[in-house]
């Protein structure tokens, strides 16, 4: 709903869209100030101001002593994760990508389908100086990246070309899939070898290897990926990198009660 059509409606309704609009433009920013935060939601700064120290004593902002501007919190977060299928994922996901992280010292991340879209649920940053930006919670395309094309890749046909038809295919560099029948003429053979691929598709200089993590009825819940800049990269090392997914998927595959992996 438009911020302008917000007058229109009933005082309680008005105020719930206008807190969720508040935190739609927080989580754009890692901080913002209270003027361009009035500014972004179309309100006054008085109005912001009044819903950002509700939302500060409930603890889901915070607010810098130094520049007094305003960010979320962990808390919305934490709240999220309550409504995941399986709660424990992130959890026993972390110490097999922190073993990743150690042995490839590359960015490690934990993706899952929501709607029409990737979310990233966890993520080991790179251990080198140079890495990519993201960040959890924050989405992505199905169609740019690797962990987008493995769920899609083991989801029913019917399904993906239901869910492809509700995406547009933006091409955000020159190697981005373009069309929905290009993709889904990849997604078999992504299928067949274990894992998906981004070469630059979401991100100019920077590759993307996942596999798929299966819960216990043998549906895929997370994608798992390693992600790295082209400089970083040597095709001599992606079976290696494939191997290494493998081996932690499996495993975290297995701790959730899924003992049939397929790779």
């Amino acid at each position: 709903m438009a911020i302008t059509e917000l007058d229109k409606q009933p005082d309680a309704v008005s105020s719930v869209l206008k807190v969720f609009g508040i935190l739609q433009a927080l989580g754009e920013e890692q901080e913002v100030g209270i003027t361009d935060l009035s500014q972004r939601v179309l309100m006054s700064k008085s109005t912001v101001y009044r819903f950002l120290q509700t939302m500060k004593s409930l603890g889901y902002v915070s607010q810098e002593s130094d520049s007094e501007k305003y960010s979320l919190t962990l808390k919305l977060f934490e709240l999220g994760a309550k409504s995941l299928p399986n709660a424990d994922l992130v959890r026993i996901a972390d110490i097999q990508m922190r073993e990743l992280s150690k042995l490839t010292k590359e960015t490690i991340h934990l993706g899952s389908f929501d709607e029409d879209s990737i979310i990233y649920i966890h993520k080991i940053d790179s251990m080198y100086s140079l890495r990519m930006y993201s960040r959890v919670g924050r989405r992505n395309p199905l169609h740019t990246t690797a962990i987008g094309k493995v769920l899609l890749a083991w989801m029913d046909k019917n399904d993906v070309r239901e869910i492809l038809e509700r995406i547009e295919f933006i091409k955000i560099t020159s190697n981005t899939v373009e069309s929905k029948d290009k993709l889904i003429s990849q997604l078999a053979a992504i299928h067949q070898q274990g894992y998906g691929e981004d070469n630059e598709e979401q991100e100019e200089g920077i590759r993307c290897i996942a596999v798929p993590v299966f819960d216990r009825f043998g549906f895929v819940i997370a994608g798992l990926s390693l992600s790295f800049p082209t400089i970083r990269f040597s095709e001599d090392k992606k079976d290696e990198y494939v191997d290494m997914l493998h081996k932690s998927a499996r495993a975290i595959s297995e701790r959730i009660g899924y003992h049939d992996y397929p790779f």
